[in-house]
C-alpha cells in the first residue's frame, strides 16, 4: 500500500515536467502559401535562413500551396500556438476571406512581424508591341477581352491587384488564373498577353531582357524600381502594395512572440537580407507585432470595399 501511495505521489511530478524552453523543442516550421520558385517561397527561404542563426535552431520552409492561400491558413490556424508552426502571411489573408475560400479571417492569428513590402507590377514580354500602361489599356478599350492577362489564382492580392486596375480604368480583360509558380512561364511562352505578378518572380527574366515592367501599382516608385512609372503617374488611380510577414495560430505566449519578433528583426536589418532584398526587387520593411497587427485590420477593411467595388467579395 505505501509503494501504492509512493507512485501516486510521484506521477504528478512527471506530468508537470517543464518543456524545453522556445524554441529548443523541435525545428519551428514556417509554412508558404504558394509553390517552390513563387515569390513568397523565394523570400520566406531568405528569411528562415536568417531566422535560424538567430535563434539556433533550424527554421524549415513547408510549401502549401492552393486556393490563393486558403489551404496554407487553414492548415496553420489547426496548429498549436506555440511558436513552431507559422506562415508566411501576407494581403491574402484578407482576400481570400473576403473572396469566400476561408470561413475565418485574420484574427484566427497573431501577427508577429511585417518583413518585407513589394510592388505589384504588370508586365509583358520583352518583345511585346505596348510600351506602357497606356497603350495597353487603350488596345484593351478598343478590343473588350481580346487581350489575357494571367494571375497567381482567384482571391490572390495579384488577382485583386489585376481587377482594380482594369475597373479602374474602364476596360476588359480576358483574366487567367495559374498556379503562382507557373505565370511567369505563361508569360515567356505566349500563353498570355501580360502578367500582374509581385517582382521576385520576375527579376531573373528581367534582368535577361526577356520581360518589360510597364507599371507599379504601389503610391510612388519604388526605389528598387526607378524607372518602372506607377499606374498613377499613367493616370490610373490603382495604388495595391503588398506585404509580407510572419504569423502564429492565435494564443502564442508574450516570451515566445518576443523571441521570434528579435530574431525577425535582426535577420531584416542583416547586410545579407537586405542585399538580397535588393537583387530581388523587395524592399525590407520590419514592423513589430503590435504595429503590424492594427496594419492587417486596417488593410482588411479597406481590401473589403475594394472588392466590394470590383464585385470580387462574397
Amino acid at each position: 500500500m505505501k509503494a501504492l501511495l509512493l507512485l501516486l505521489a510521484l506521477l504528478p511530478s512527471a506530468g508537470n515536467a517543464q518543456e524545453p524552453a522556445f524554441p529548443q523543442k523541435s525545428p519551428i516550421e514556417v509554412t508558404v502559401l504558394f509553390p517552390a520558385g513563387s515569390s513568397a517561397d523565394v523570400t520566406a527561404r531568405m528569411l528562415a535562413d536568417g531566422m535560424s542563426k538567430h535563434l539556433n535552431q533550424r527554421v524549415l520552409v513547408v510549401n502549401r500551396p492552393g486556393a490563393g492561400g486558403a489551404i496554407g491558413y487553414k492548415y496553420v490556424a489547426g496548429q498549436k500556438p506555440d511558436g513552431y508552426s507559422l506562415v508566411w502571411n501576407s494581403n491574402s489573408i484578407s482576400t481570400t476571406f473576403h473572396s469566400g475560400q476561408l470561413n475565418f479571417d485574420y484574427r484566427a492569428f497573431d501577427a508577429v512581424a511585417r518583413v518585407l513590402v513589394e510592388s505589384v507590377v504588370i508586365a509583358v514580354r520583352a518583345d511585346a508591341r505596348w510600351n506602357n500602361l497606356r497603350e495597353l489599356i487603350d488596345e484593351a478599350k478598343s478590343r473588350p477581352k481580346a487581350i489575357s492577362v494571367g494571375h497567381s489564382g482567384i482571391g490572390s492580392h495579384t488577382h485583386i491587384s489585376l481587377a482594380a486596375l482594369f475597373h479602374a480604368s474602364g476596360a476588359e480583360v480576358n483574366e487567367v488564373p495559374f498556379g503562382a509558380a507557373q505565370v511567369v512561364p505563361s508569360l515567356l511562352g505566349g500563353h498570355v498577353d501580360a502578367v500582374v505578378q509581385l517582382p521576385a518572380a520576375l527579376s531573373g527574366p528581367v534582368k535577361q531582357g526577356q520581360v518589360r515592367l510597364l507599371a507599379a501599382l504601389i503610391p510612388a516608385r519604388d526605389p528598387a524600381l526607378p524607372d518602372v512609372a506607377t499606374a498613377r503617374e499613367q493616370g490610373f488611380d490603382v495604388s495595391l502594395e503588398a506585404w509580407r510577414g510572419i504569423a502564429s495560430p492565435r494564443g502564442v505566449s508574450k516570451s515566445t512572440l518576443s523571441a521570434l519578433e528579435k530574431a525577425i528583426r535582426a535577420t531584416v536589418e542583416s547586410a545579407e537580407f537586405q542585399r538580397n532584398s535588393e537583387n530581388l526587387g523587395v524592399r525590407p520593411a520590419f514592423m513589430p507585432a503590435d504595429e503590424f497587427g492594427d496594419l492587417i485590420a486596417k488593410e482588411d477593411a479597406a481590401l473589403a470595399r475594394l472588392m466590394i467595388l470590383i464585385g470580387l467579395k462574397k
